[in-house]
């Protein structure tokens, strides 16, 4: 390279160099920011929106999955605090919707988008996030009551078997007979030849008088 390439090239740098300001001098372009500076300029903290919903509404809930089944089924995604079933007081069977509550709000989230509209023994899942402002104070109250359900048979059995006054037994054969005086009319209006078997213990004795001997 010359001597007249090499001025050349000092004079470009030299104007290249004058067309960006100095840092120290006031009319600093706008375009760079302060590392350091005085705060005149500074970026909007973006906070990430926080989740704190754990309780999911679970709806369409199949015969057969019940308690047991929704815990061992639901804790694959992540901790469970506790879950309940709604089921009817008097017979005790589910109502088909339920809640469940998980210790991590994400998790919670994450639950609703899989499950929602999930088939599981051909019933669609209906799976909501319920806000915390909407969760009822008195939604866990008994929620770890164990379910027993009812003895019908046992209850039946205790109802036929139990001690009868003469009254109570006069008024229960009296209802039988009705029944079958019904029923063999029936029977007789359809052309039917048939002999109904008399009723037992339709005919209770008397009751016996006891005679004391007279001193």
């Amino acid at each position: 390279m010359g001597a007249k390439a090499r001025k050349a090239s000092k004079k470009s740098v030299k104007k290249a160099s004058s067309q960006f300001p100095n840092s120290d001098s006031k009319t600093a372009s706008a375009d760079f920011l302060p590392l350091e500076g005085d705060g005149s300029r500074e970026l909007a903290e973006t906070k990430p929106q926080l989740h704190k919903a754990t309780v999911l509404y679970i709806g369409r809930i199949p015969h057969g999955f019940y308690e047991k089944e929704m815990e061992a089924y639901f804790k694959q995604f992540g901790a469970i605090k506790r879950l309940r079933i709604a089921r009817n007081k008097k017979t005790g069977k589910s109502k088909h919707y339920g809640f469940i509550e998980f210790e991590n709000p994400q998790v919670a989230e994450v639950v609703a988008d899989c499950m929602h509209n999930y088939l599981l023994f051909e019933h669609l899942l209906q799976v909501h996030i319920i806000p915390p402002e909407h969760v009822h104070p008195q939604l866990w109250r008994g929620f770890n009551y164990k379910y027993k359900p009812v003895d019908y048979v046992q209850i039946e059995r205790k109802l036929h078997n139990k001690v009868r006054t003469l009254e109570e037994h006069k008024k229960l054969v009296e209802k039988i007979l009705k029944q079958d005086a019904r029923r063999r009319k029936r029977i007789e209006a359809a052309g039917i030849d048939y002999e109904c078997p008399e009723i037992v213990g339709s005919v209770q004795p008397a009751p016996k008088r006891i005679k004391f001997d007279e001193e």
